[in-house]
């Protein structure tokens, strides 16, 4: 018997589903997930010894690729001194230091330890900071599990049919508003009726959890000025984009700043860390010096920070983004030529180190074109590329990841297999 399947068997004796985040479990897909025993650069290795392309990057840390050596071994000399104090250490220090030298939109931050942590912190932050309640979020966008985040969401809500959680009271899904992603007119509109009471909007500025999907500029810059008129907190939620689509994040690279901004993934170079900072004004209202209480007992962790401190140091050096979107680049033009190759709709697009790929003619502009998509051929396309050692996100509805470990000759061994992998989708195999 496959050691994965072995594995899978015992884990769903004693975790929900057998995994411990519902992606993992190939449910969208079908099969059994492969359990992973190591990772090095570009590649993962399963609990069978089979070798795969990783092109999920632990969900987008992974921007240097695995077991990068420089930060295995900050990671290793943190260790040697202690797991964890409970009190501040240095590292925090030049952590906070760097991520406001980085993001310019930073003028204080809080560390935290994961994604979730920080935007549910940013959203009580900034309706502590406005004394209002009503949020806005935009549909097929994910920003963690938080209660009042948990309405119209992306990512694993989207492959398993639940466009909202059971167990969120529906007093506090009523605080949420949720709007078209891209839609002016929405946004015009819903700040006419309810801009006085409206306290934060949360936005993916790219977003990835409902596949990859590029904002409208014209909308994104549309809506930092309705927040200024309103006096509305703008969220940035770069917890994907990050440091990962560019060096000064989504905000640099399209010049709109917002007032607050979360991040993790990339910053914790593979370790659980997370954030959230923005406007000086808004962070002093945080405890101890304001009123809006947050806390961690392994916030700022020594070895998260670390990991964090040592990819970041890294990702800083010349040329580093421009070559890593090159490389994106030649993976989805690759694989949209062998795709058309053989009459499938398809398309891709990519930012960064950020690809999505759709079973559709177009790339999506929102969640009504994402769910256009023909997610039997992906299922399909994805089984003939795991069967070939490529190792693509286990959902339609996921973003995909390129590291700088990404070789050419990796990539076009992947576009070799995908080349294979249409040929069978074309003919319905």
């Amino acid at each position: 018997m496959s050691r994965n399947i072995e594995l899978f068997n015992r884990a769903q004796q004693f975790i929900p589903g057998g995994v411990n985040s519902p992606v993992r479990a190939f449910r969208s897909v079908g099969g059994t997930p492969r359990f992973i025993q190591r990772a090095q650069g570009p590649y993962i290795w399963d609990a069978d010894d089979v070798r795969y392309t990783d092109y999920v990057g632990s969900w987008g840390p992974a921007i240097l690729g695995h077991s990068h050596p420089t930060v295995i071994e900050a990671v290793q000399r943190a260790v040697a001194n202690g797991l964890s104090f409970g009190a501040p250490t240095e590292g925090e220090v030049e952590m906070a230091e760097l991520l406001c030298d980085m993001l310019p939109g930073l003028e204080m931050v809080r560390l935290v330890s994961s994604g979730t942590e920080a935007t549910m912190s940013a959203i009580r932050l900034a309706r502590g900071f406005t004394g209002r309640d009503t949020i806005i979020k935009f549909e097929g966008c994910y920003h963690g599990h938080g209660d009042s985040l948990l309405v119209k969401a992306g990512s694993g809500m989207l492959t398993f049919g639940n466009p909202s959680s059971a167990g969120v009271p529906a007093d506090f899904a009523r605080h949420t508003l949720v709007l078209d992603y891209n839609s002016i007119a929405a946004l015009e509109t819903c700040f006419a009726q309810r801009g006085k009471d409206i306290a934060c909007v949360i936005v993916e500025p790219v977003a990835g959890n409902m596949n990859l999907v590029m904002p409208d500029l014209a909308w994104l810059r549309r809506l930092r000025e309705l927040c200024t008129q309103h006096g509305t907190v703008l969220i940035f939620d770069e917890v994907m984009t990050g440091f990962r689509v560019g060096p000064g994040c989504a905000q640099g690279l399209f010049g709109i700043t917002p007032d607050l901004t979360t991040l993790g993934k990339v910053i914790g170079g593979g370790m659980p860390v997370g954030a959230f900072g923005g406007r000086r004004e808004i962070m002093e209202k945080v405890a101890p010096l304001g009123a809006v209480y947050q806390a961690g007992t392994l916030s700022g962790s020594p070895v998260a920070v670390a990991a964090g401190l040592a990819t970041l140091r890294l990702i800083r050096a010349e040329g580093f983004h421009a070559a890593l979107t090159a490389r994106t680049q030649s993976l989805i033009d690759g694989l949209q030529a062998v795709a058309a190759k053989h009459g499938v709709a398809f398309s891709a697009q990519a930012i960064g180190g950020m690809f999505g790929l759709y079973f559709r003619a177009t790339p999506p502009t929102g969640f009504a074109e994402v769910m256009e998509s023909d997610v039997a051929a992906f299922n399909r396309f994805f089984h003939h590329m795991l069967g070939a050692g490529q190792y693509l996100a286990p959902s339609a509805f996921e973003a995909g990841f390129v590291s700088a470990a990404h070789t050419e000759v990796d990539i076009a061994g992947t576009i070799a297999a995908a080349d294979a992998a249409f040929a069978a989708v074309a003919h319905g195999a």
